[in-house]
């Protein structure tokens, strides 16, 4: 197949038509229209289960569509596989990065090429000099040398766009890249991608969060149910707009609460320490007091302390010194279910890897910490019409959208995801909450529902820990702020009092007065 995307022309690059993809019960693109012009920007945006992700694995050769058709500059084209996507100069970062971890960055992007062997030191040479020019050209700042494992997050995405644009990529296929990302890395990548579409590259971006789409997009295509509601100019459209267009309905996107009512305090940390994976010292000492009627909001950027803050008051990290209280237990250095026991619930920032079994039907994930009290389990036996009817109580009092409470939880949404979890952690009427990235890769509708959950929680007595690198998130929901930043506490303000600039300046390492 040599159909490689040609820079001579006006016309749309790809142009998908009539697009449909049916799976077991779920109609995933219902006839999509979709194009994509030169050195556009074009987002495609929805709610999780929108189909954005499937029509552009069907551009990418991973699916076949069902019917519908696909132009490159014009000629009908068919993708059997992704090999066949790249040679017509389509390259795609998918939302969680294909790398191995033990390689270096020149291995990882030579990895799957025609070459049957690694290149010998002459032709690595080449290949790290070719390497070093592409991301200098675009901004990917990267050692071809470095071992993938040693990288941030942030780096690992360079890679992955590294990858494609060294095996010829005019088109680049985004699937949620912020999804995992701080601030900062968030913005080197929208510089990227202008860059890229500076040179005429073209970029698909999929994704449901608003300010990034309005700031970086030309274009937006917004897709509901698997088809197309509309498309719009970014320069011509606000962000309630695109809200009201993905969801069908209006949509709150600033937070609404009441004063907090605060109370005695709940959680209590003193002089708090622990090591990160790699023995090196990342909690430093904190002293915080959550208190009953409040959200301690924890702002930083990621990889200062912050989950292995969250682990160590979870029972999932070891403390090397100092102390956590719940309603004054000391639960220093308990297991999760101690720790849960003295009233502790959790939502990890991780919930692909610590907050659900994925191979577990949606009604056995609800009811985990408690499968082995009554009426769940009797004489040592589970008891499965009660955890079913339980389940099904939680899914509709949460939203929890499933076929059945009986399907398994890996093929939920991530918004039906996280809902599950929260579902789960606040049916067992905890007094603490840890709510660590509690949206993070959610869509518009989802993270309306979660916020408003944590409010109603809150207001109830609740307390409530939120760590969050989003700081929308962060200055919306908190009713104060405690600022991380290599492991220690730079400073708490109260939010009715809060300076923007002076949190900016903590997160950068200056300590409050």
């Amino acid at each position: 197949m040599d159909n490689k995307i040609s820079s001579a022309t006006n016309n749309p690059i790809v142009e998908m038509r009539g697009i449909v993809k049916e799976f077991p019960g779920v109609i995933a693109n219902a006839g999509i229209d979709f194009e994509l012009k030169r050195g556009e920007i074009h987002t495609l945006l929805g709610e999780n289960g929108a189909g954005k992700t499937t029509l552009m694995n069907i551009l990418y050769g991973l699916y076949a569509p069902d019917a519908g058709e696909i132009y490159l500059n014009g000629e009908s084209i068919q993708l059997k596989n992704a090999r066949d996507a790249i040679k017509c100069g389509l390259g795609m970062v998918h939302q969680h990065f294909m790398l191995v971890e033990r390689f270096t960055v020149a291995d990882n992007i030579v990895l799957g090429q025609p070459s049957q062997k690694f290149p010998r030191l002459e032709e690595k040479r080449e290949l790290y000099t070719q390497l070093e020019e592409i991301s200098g050209k675009y901004g990917l700042k990267i050692r071809p040398d470095a071992e993938v494992w040693t990288l941030s997050v942030g780096e690992q995405q360079r890679v992955e766009i590294l990858k494609a644009l060294y095996r010829g990529a005019e088109v680049l296929i985004l699937d949620e890249p912020t999804a995992v990302l701080t601030p900062t890395e968030v913005d080197q990548l929208l510089d990227i991608l202008r860059k890229l579409t500076d040179e005429g590259k073209s970029v698909v971006f999929i994704s449901h969060k608003l300010h990034e789409v309005l700031a970086v997009s030309d274009r937006i295509t917004v897709l509901r149910d698997g088809k197309v509601i509309g498309t719009v100019n970014a320069a011509e459209t606000t962000r309630e707009e695109l809200a009201c267009m993905m969801v069908g309905r209006e949509v709150i996107l600033r937070v609404k609460k009441n004063p907090p009512q605060i109370g005695e305090p709940v959680l209590v940390i003193r002089g708090l320490e622990a090591l990160d994976d790699r023995k090196l010292r990342a909690v430093k000492g904190i002293d915080l007091d959550v208190c009953s009627g409040e959200i301690l909001g924890i702002a930083g950027v990621a990889g200062n302390g912050q989950s292995e803050l969250e682990e160590v008051i979870a029972g999932l990290r070891r403390a090397i010194a100092g102390s956590v209280r719940i309603c004054g237990n000391d639960v220093t250095n308990g297991r999760p279910k101690e720790v849960g026991n003295c009233g502790l619930a959790h939502i990890p920032s991780d919930r692909y890897r610590m907050g659900f079994l994925p191979g577990f039907s949606v009604a056995e994930n609800m009811i985990l910490q408690r499968v082995g009290d009554a009426p769940f389990t009797h004489h040592g036996i589970i008891q499965k019409p009660f955890i079913e009817k339980e389940a099904e109580i939680l899914a509709t009092n949460f939203d929890v959208r499933t076929p059945s409470v009986n399907t398994s939880a890996g093929k939920l949404s991530g918004g039906n995801v996280q809902k599950m979890i929260l579902a789960r952690e606040l049916a067992r009427d905890p007094n603490v909450l840890i709510a660590a990235q509690p949206t993070r890769g959610l869509d518009v509708s989802a993270i309306e529902y979660v916020h408003k959950k944590l409010i109603e929680k809150r207001d109830e007595g609740m307390a409530i820990l939120l760590f969050s690198t989003e700081m929308y998130e962060i200055l919306s929901l908190s009713d104060r702020i405690a600022v991380m930043y290599d492991g220690e506490i730079m400073g708490i303000v109260d939010t009715k009092q809060v300076d923007v600039n002076e949190i900016g300046m903590m997160m950068a390492g200056e300590k409050r007065a």
